[in-house]
């Protein structure tokens, strides 16, 4: 334990110098150019911001851009990245019964989740300021968020936990149906709602975020137009739903784009809680089965990263799109 300390501390070291030593040289090393008259004053002024710009963009090009392209070229080979097969692992893709039916599954997640955790959370903001325990159950909401993908299911695999018939039940849920006189179930197994039950752990994690987002931006409303609807006889409903939704609706966007981020690259509560059977696979999931079991094969799996990035590009472009939009206003 002590060495492995130690070897953290020396590694936190070794790395803060590294960074002090590539900065400090490399400014000491314009400055003398620019006494020189290597660079004139203007391209030491250009040069200087790229030169400190250079290891962020390096481990940028390194650790995103190129798997990008690496992933996109393997596409078009076989298992083993070897023999060019050109359009083949898109036309199975299309045409393959489980690839189809995990596209079906990944529309439902995109649907569901960020619809629910949005709503939940704005529900939550909207109400929890209206009672005296609202900060206790705000906080109670917020702290799934500090619990990762995995915890989270194996809590929520305790809820749905299901000890066959005939056996006293430990699982949350099978106990409170037993208490209204029903059969307990094993819940995880029941197609198609088992995608709602897994579902159902993301909404959870996910409904803090979009609590305190969303409840920053109530409070930004401004007073005076509530006040100004009230006096004009707008009751409460009216006044959320035509005063404060509108001015608030940006905010809601990008939650709502932000959880469908997550959604699109959901994978540790599939693979915690079912490991894809009953019909429960999703994309990425799909992906890690073709990419580390069986062999392995580089070209499908491949072909499913590049339908992920397919499709989280739109709602990347549409947040651009949007943040440049406000920035011209």
């Amino acid at each position: 334990m002590i060495a492995q300390v130690l070897w953290a501390l020396m590694a936190v070291v070794l790395s803060i110098g590294a960074c002090w030593l590539y900065f400090a040289g490399s400014n000491i090393l314009i400055d003398t150019w620019a006494r020189q008259r290597v660079l004139s004053q203007r391209r030491h002024s250009q040069v200087q911001p790229w030169l400190f710009l250079f290891p962020a963009l390096f481990l940028l090009a390194l650790f995103l851009v190129y798997p990008v392209i690496k992933t996109f070229y393997l596409s078009f080979f076989d298992g083993n990245g070897e023999t060019f097969r050109g359009w083949d692992n898109y036309l199975w893709a299309l045409s393959d019964p489980q690839f189809l039916s995990t596209i079906k599954n990944n529309l439902a997640w995109l649907i569901i989740v960020p619809a629910l955790s949005t709503g939940f959370g704005l529900l939550i903001a909207a109400l929890a300021d209206r009672v005296w325990w609202g900060a206790l159950a705000k906080s109670l909401i917020f702290m799934p968020m500090a619990i990762s993908f995995v915890g989270a299911s194996v809590i929520w695999k305790f809820v749905y936990h299901y000890r066959g018939p005939d056996v006293e039940q430990i699982g949350g849920l099978n106990a409170l149906v037993m208490a209204f006189g029903l059969e307990p179930q094993a819940w995880i197994t029941l197609q198609p709602w088992n995608n709602l039950f897994l579902m159902a752990i993301l909404v959870w994690v996910q409904t803090g975020f979009a609590m305190v987002i969303l409840g920053a931006a109530l409070r930004g409303v401004p007073t005076d137009t509530l006040e100004a609807a009230r006096i004009d006889g707008a009751n409460p409903i009216q006044v959320f739903f035509r005063i404060v939704l509108p001015q608030i609706k940006t905010t809601i966007i990008v939650v709502w784009t932000t959880i469908t981020i997550v959604v699109l690259k959901v994978f540790d509560i599939v693979q915690a809680m079912t490991n894809g059977l009953w019909d429960t696979q999703v994309l990425a999931n799909l992906m890690y089965d073709w990419m580390f079991r069986g062999g392995g094969d580089e070209g499908r799996s491949s072909v499913i990263a590049v339908f992920i990035m397919i499709a989280v590009l739109p709602v990347m472009i549409y947040n651009y799109r949007r943040m440049r939009a406000e920035e011209n206003l």
